[in-house]
Formats: C-alpha cells, sequence, structure tokens
C-alpha cells in the first residue's frame, strides 16, 4: 500500500516554524529579514510565481522589495539595479524571476547576484559548495525533496536513486544532493540508452524532465520511493506531473502527487534560504 508524501501539509507546518524563526531573529538583531525580487517583462507565468512569493514573504515575516520591470528594461538597466540591490543592507536575498526576455544575458545578470544573497542556489559558486559537499545555499526544489524525504524517515544511505532530468535547476543540483546523503545515483536525459531499466532499477526514482506522465507502472520497481518534481498539462488541460500517478502508485512505496506534492515546498524553501542567508550574513 502506497503513502502519499503531501508536500503542502509539510510546507504548511515549515512555514510556521519559519514564521517563529525570522520573528526571533527580527528581535535579536532590531531589524526585517528582506528578500528582493525582479520581474522582468509580463509572462503570465511569472507573474503568478512573483505573487507566490511575495505572499509567502508576508506569510512567515519576511520584507518583500518586489521590483517590476518593463519588457524593453535594457541590460544596463538590470544590472544596475542588481548590483544596487548586492550592496543593500536591507536585502538578504536576491530573485531574478527566470525566464528573462530573450534580449537579456541571463548568465551576466545572474552573476551580479552575490553567493551570499544567491537564494536560488543557482551560483557557480554555490553549485560548486554543493558539488563539493560545503556549506552553500541550495537550489530551493531539490531541497525541498530531501525535506520530504526526511519527513518520512526516508532514509536514502546505500539506496539506488535515479534521477530523470539534468537541468541546472533541478536535475543536477538533485543528484548531488542524494551523492552528499550517501545514495548511489545514476542520472538519466534524453540520450540514456534503455531508460526503462535504469529507472527499474532504482529505489529512489526522481521525475524532473518536463513531460505530462513520461514515468509509467512498468518503469517502476515494485516498492520504490517516487517523486514527480515535474508541473505539466495533459491532453484535457489538467494539471499533472512526469509521472502517469494513478498507474504508478500502487507500485509505490512512497509517492508525491502533482498538485500538492514538490510545488509548495519549492517557495517554502526560498524562505528559509532566505532566513540562512540573513542568519550567515548577521554572524559574519
Amino acid at each position: 500500500m502506497y503513502e502519499i508524501i503531501d508536500g503542502k501539509k509539510l510546507a504548511g507546518e515549515m512555514r510556521a516554524r519559519l514564521a517563529v524563526d525570522v520573528n526571533s531573529f527580527k528581535i535579536d538583531n532590531g531589524r526585517q529579514i528582506g528578500l528582493a525580487v525582479v520581474l522582468v517583462g509580463n509572462d503570465n507565468a511569472s507573474q503568478v510565481y512573483v505573487r507566490n512569493k511575495i505572499k509567502a514573504c508576508g506569510e512567515v515575516g519576511i520584507k518583500s522589495f518586489a521590483y517590476y520591470l518593463p519588457s524593453e528594461t535594457t541590460q544596463e538597466q538590470l544590472e544596475e539595479l542588481l548590483k544596487a540591490l548586492a550592496s543593500d543592507n536591507d536585502v538578504d536575498g536576491i530573485l531574478v524571476q527566470l525566464p528573462l526576455p530573450k534580449h537579456l544575458n541571463t548568465d551576466k545578470a545572474l552573476k551580479l547576484i552575490p553567493v551570499e544573497k544567491d537564494v536560488d542556489g543557482f551560483s557557480e559558486q554555490n553549485i560548486g559548495r554543493l558539488a563539493t559537499n560545503e556549506e552553500c545555499l541550495v537550489a530551493c526544489t531539490p531541497n525541498g525533496v530531501m525535506k520530504m524525504l526526511e519527513s518520512k524517515n526516508i532514509s536514502v544511505r546505500g539506496k539506488k536513486a535515479v534521477v530523470v532530468g539534468r537541468s541546472n535547476i533541478v536535475g543536477r543540483p538533485m543528484a548531488l544532493l542524494l551523492l552528499n546523503a550517501d545514495a548511489t545515483v545514476t542520472v538519466c536525459h534524453s540520450k540514456t540508452e534503455n531508460l526503462k531499466k535504469e529507472c527499474r532499477e532504482a529505489d529512489i526514482l526522481v521525475a524532473a524532465i518536463g513531460k505530462a506522465k513520461f514515468i509509467t507502472a512498468d518503469m517502476v520497481k515494485e516498492g520504490a520511493v517516487v517523486i514527480d518534481v515535474g508541473m505539466n498539462r495533459d491532453e484535457s488541460g489538467k494539471l499533472c506531473g512526469d509521472v502517469d500517478f494513478d498507474n504508478v502508485k500502487e507500485r509505490c512505496s512512497f509517492i508525491t502527487p502533482v498538485p500538492g506534492g514538490v510545488g509548495p515546498m519549492t517557495i517554502t524553501m526560498l524562505m528559509y534560504n532566505t532566513y540562512v542567508a540573513a542568519t550567515r550574513r548577521e554572524k559574519r
């Protein structure tokens, strides 16, 4: 019998604890923790994500600084703003909502975010520190997945973990986190030969490829833990993940749903990273 890992419930519990910690920080340091969110253009999905992030800040007591820039913003204008935020003592974390409009150079912009304010965990320094298992700010979605596994006392030590997808935002940092937790990790992607065989060997299977219901029951080992990072629409327009949930769930020991699984944890981990960034800044 499978058990669902309820990301929405866990995120709520984590935010409640975080609100207490954030308030203690304010009392101890005489200031609020601050997160700057930069949105360029009017992409609908990005606007929804930014609204949700600002709402989450309000829930846990983090002060949000929202910067809405028009689509025609130049590289120079964006860089000027990021440099100002980098030196602003009221700002503990900086987030640039991606994707940026095509005329802007994303890499150049993100490099202007100081490593200690990189609450998305995307910088080369943070990824490098993660790769060498040093203290760092970790990408929010994979970090959320690890918290979900911990919440159910699912040990990854010595287990075979398979990550399907190798993006810099999810797949690669996910693999590194699992490796740092002593799992034996395989990363699969579009060039992987015999993907089904690789997936069937997984004790822990993480799907992060962005293809609706791609992982089917015949790709899953009996009793596996299945984590679905995907966020897609099926043929009827209904929200679904990368895993064919209805058919896969009966083979699992644990499985995450879409919606209500990994998604709510991502923004919660952003709040967590901002709190961590603030406490480390004060220690320095």
